[in-house]
Parts: C-alpha cells; sequence; structure tokens
C-alpha cells in the first residue's frame, strides 16, 4: 500500500509556523541595537537573492533559547525556499535556514534544562542562518560530548527525517528490503545508517556513478541513477522491495512503483526534479499535535550516536559568505552527506566581494544555476 510522505512530513513545521517571521522584520539595524552577520534572502528567485549582510541580534523571549551559532545546516528545502516554492513561506526579506548547532548564550524567562556555556543543536523557525539565534526550548538539544559542531548540524533534520520514514511510516523490521533514491545525499545516507541498525536489512541505493566508491559501503546494493537498475534489482529480489524512498519524483516514481512488494510503502519526499508546485516542508508534521514524536526520535537517534552506530556524513564546510556556491553543490548534486555553514569560517576575499552587501544600491542579474566554473571556490572538503 503506497503512502505519500507528505502523510509523514507534516513533522517539524510547527517550528515553522510558531514563530515564523519574528527574526526577519528588518535587515538594518538601528541605534544601539546589537548586531549580527546574517544570510538574507531579499526575495524569492535565484542565486542573486542572498547577500550576507548585518541585522539587528534577536534576544530571547519567555520560553526561549538564544544561541551563538557556530555551524549551520543546508538542505535541498532551503533551494526550495529560496524559489519560493515550498507552502507558505513568510514574505521576505528573511533569514534562511532550519537547523543549527552552537553554544547557549543566554535563556529566556521560565525557560529551563539549559544554562550558558551548554553546547546545543536546534531545530530553527527559519533564520539558522545567522550567528545568533533564539528558539523555542523545546527545540533544542545537548550535544554528545564527542560530537562536533558540524556534526551536530548535519544531525537533526536528515536523521530524523529518514527515522519517521523508516520506523514511523514504514514500520522497518529485521528482513525487510529498502530502495532509497539519492543514496549518496544528507538523508540518504541517514537511511543507509538507520537500516544498518536493523537485522537483515537489505539496502538498494541509487545514487549518480561518481558517488559510488565514496558511499559503496553504506548499501548492500548499489546502482548507477543513469541506467536501468529496475532489472538489476528484480534480478536480486525477483518479488521486488518493502519499502521506497524517493526524493526525485518525475520518472523514477513509475520505475519504483514497479518495485514495490504488494503491501509495500511507498514514501515520496523532498521532491527534487520539482520545478513548480508548492510543497510542505518537514516541519508541517508537528501541526497536527504530534510535535512529541520529534522529541522521541532525537532521544533514540541521539542514543544510537552514542553507540557508535550512526554518524552524521558532512560533506563540506562553507562560509557564510559562500552559501551561494553551498547552494550550487547541492543544485548540481555534487554532495556526498551534508553541506555545512562555518559561521566562523574566512571565506575567500572573491567571495567576500560576491556575496556580502555592503550597500542598498543596485541589483546584478539574475546568475544562472548551472555550470559557474570561472567562480566556483571549493571549500574545505572532508
Amino acid at each position: 500500500m503506497a503512502k505519500e510522505g507528505a502523510d509523514m512530513t507534516e513533522e517539524t513545521e510547527y517550528m515553522i509556523d510558531k514563530n515564523v517571521g519574528k527574526e526577519t522584520e528588518n535587515v538594518e539595524s538601528f541605534g544601539d541595537t546589537k548586531e549580527m552577520r546574517a544570510v538574507i534572502l531579499s526575495g524569492f528567485g535565484g542565486l542573486n537573492k542572498l547577500r550576507v549582510t548585518k541585522k539587528a541580534m534577536p534576544e530571547p523571549q519567555d520560553g526561549e533559547v538564544k544561541i551563538r551559532v557556530k555551524a549551520c545546516g543546508l538542505n535541498f528545502l532551503d533551494l526550495m525556499v529560496r524559489q519560493g516554492s515550498i507552502d507558505s513561506p513568510p514574505k521576505p526579506p528573511l533569514v534562511p535556514g532550519f537547523e543549527c548547532s552552537g553554544i547557549v548564550e543566554s535563556v529566556g524567562q521560565n525557560t529551563k534544562g539549559f544554562e550558558i556555556g551548554d553546547r546545543v543543536m536546534a531545530f530553527v523557525n527559519y533564520n539558522a542562518w545567522a550567528e545568533v539565534v533564539c528558539t523555542p526550548v523545546e527545540f533544542v538539544y545537548k550535544l554528545p560530548d564527542e560530537m562536533t559542531f558540524a556534526e551536530a548540524a548535519a544531525f537533526s533534520l536528515n536523521f530524523v527525517a529518514a527515522y519517521m520514514m523508516l520506523f514511523e511510516v514504514a514500520n522497518l523490521r529485521e528482513g525487510m528490503s529498502v530502495l532509497v533514491h539519492s543514496a549518496g545525499g544528507g538523508v540518504g545516507q541517514a537511511v543507509a545508517q538507520l537500516c544498518s541498525t536493523v537485522p537483515n536489512v537489505t539496502v538498494f541505493g541509487i545514487a549518480s556513478c561518481f558517488k559510488h566508491a565514496a558511499i559503496r559501503d553504506s548499501v548492500t546494493h548499489l546502482f548507477d541513477r543513469n541506467v536501468d537498475y529496475i532489472q538489476e534489482v528484480k534480478k536480486i529480489s525477483p518479488d521486488g522491495v518493502d519499502i521506497v524512498l524517493d526524493c526525485l519524483c518525475g520518472e523514477n516514481t513509475g520505475k519504483g512503483l514497479s518495485l514495490l512488494k504488494p503491501l509495500g510503502t511507498y514514501i515520496l519526499y523532498g521532491a527534487s526534479n520539482m520545478v513548480t508546485g508548492e510543497t510542505k516542508s518537514l516541519f508541517s508534521f508537528a501541526k497536527s499535535g504530534r510535535c512529541s514524536l520529534v522529541k522521541t526520535a532525537m532521544d533514540k537517534l541521539l542514543s544510537l550516536y552514542e553507540q557508535k552506530k550512526i554518524k552524521p556524513v558532512v560533506d563540506s564546510l562553507w562560509a557564510l559568505e559562500e552559501v551561494k556556491e553551498a547552494m550550487q553543490r547541492i543544485h548540481d548534486r555534487g554532495n556526498v552527506g551534508k553541506l555545512i555553514l562555518d559561521v566562523e569560517k574566512t571565506p575567500t576575499p572573491l567571495m567576500a566581494s560576491d556575496s556580502t552587501e555592503t550597500s542598498e544600491a543596485g541589483e546584478e542579474e539574475e546568475e544562472p544555476e548551472g555550470d559557474n566554473d570561472s567562480k566556483e571556490r571549493m571549500p574545505f572538503i572532508h
């Protein structure tokens, strides 16, 4: 029985809707207000809509935690936000980003469980791509001692999404089989690792051939996304597979359904091949009052991390000023694992001049999302 990912992906949009726009009031600072660097999306569209500029630093309200950000996660969801193709986005200008890690700087009234100096990761109501964020305490989690800030920023969204799909929607059990598209991406790698925690699960991974060397050991069988993998899968599993996780949509949906066993589970999420139309984010799930499932999932995932059964895969680190190039890498599907914005990383001089806004005058022409060899800069890549 096929199930759409929308049934599951209602999870964390409560965080988006709860305080949306709270920190995006104005990109200019006033008087003696403390300032911070932040990535600003001035309007929906291409890469030229992104700038790093100064804006007023937020202060925690009742029940909130103020975090000095060290690292932020960059997801395909953020590309969809930039293009305005996510359901009910806030009005620009806004600060993108839904997850970060850092150090607790202060807490608001009636906020318990955290102290100044705690190392934490957090889901954020947009606004993550900045030096400081404030977010409700229920969406903040302490880091295990051995987890780095980059790993933490790569952890929350990808692993919660993978966990919800596999265990809450598809009811993954011993001996089942899973086919996952984009097996080299952040969610794909999280899926592969979580499958390895259940005995005798067979994972069929689909990915571009240039990623195969890096991810071959993470799945049971690996196939090139550009060839006819249907017959290859059927040779190994004539009856098909129990679970299909499809983030591509388009023609891949038909292929996936043809491989699905009777009463199997087909989950469509992300839809990275979709160009137009509205899409709900992973956060929508909590609107239905099931926000506690996120905490339950995070507690289980952190326990698995501490047992060394799962570990986030970090593709590369980018400065805030390199956000355009980082987004281009995701658009080109060049990453293996998660891209991270490192708030303390120093950009190259050219990168800083390209992406840092120093004047409101003028608007550069739209930059196409495609090959951009003349301006590409390589970050620190793991």
